[in-house]
């Protein structure tokens, strides 16, 4: 896979907590937003995560990436256009969070669109484990962090 493996910023690096730009439709398929995207696919498989948003490496635009059965999917501008009622909690850790872990209660289900690497509009449904993902990196797009919703926080273990 192109790209290559970019720093994760840690909380409390203030870029965290800023809500991200969306992306001009002029630079959507430009060769820095590939690379980008490829790089953070890239970034997340290293290590060992289901999910990145763009502010986790620095830059406050509203681009993610996750990690789905199918294969890693760059969501440019996602937007959740509705979610369910249902909730359920579930655990969740974060790249930008080292060694936390804590329950956060999502829907369970969500609809979203956003644009792909071809400039095409996508519309996404999902539920599980991808309908949280999505949810917990269109947080860091508007600066939230699972430590902001989440109960029961503890610290993993040292191995």
């Amino acid at each position: 896979m192109p790209g290559k493996i970019l720093k994760i910023l840690k909380n409390p690096d203030p870029i965290l907590r800023k809500k991200s730009l969306e992306i001009p439709a002029t630079d959507i398929g430009s060769k820095a937003l590939t690379e980008l995207c490829f790089s953070m696919a890239k970034t997340m498989l290293k290590r060992d995560g289901v999910g990145l948003a763009a502010p986790q490496i620095g830059k406050n635009i509203r681009v993610i990436t996750v990690n789905t059965k199918d294969g890693q999917i760059c969501m440019i501008n996602p937007k959740i256009t509705s979610k369910s009622i249902a909730k359920e909690w579930g655990e969740e850790g974060c790249l930008s969070v080292p060694k936390m872990f804590g329950q956060v209660r999502r829907h369970k289900k969500v609809a979203c669109r956003f644009i792909d690497l071809g400039g095409e509009e996508v519309r996404l449904k999902a539920e599980g484990l991808l309908a949280r993902v999505i949810q917990h990196e269109i947080d860091h797009l508007d600066g939230i962090l699972f430590i902001d919703k989440a109960k029961d926080l503890k610290e993993a273990a040292e191995e």
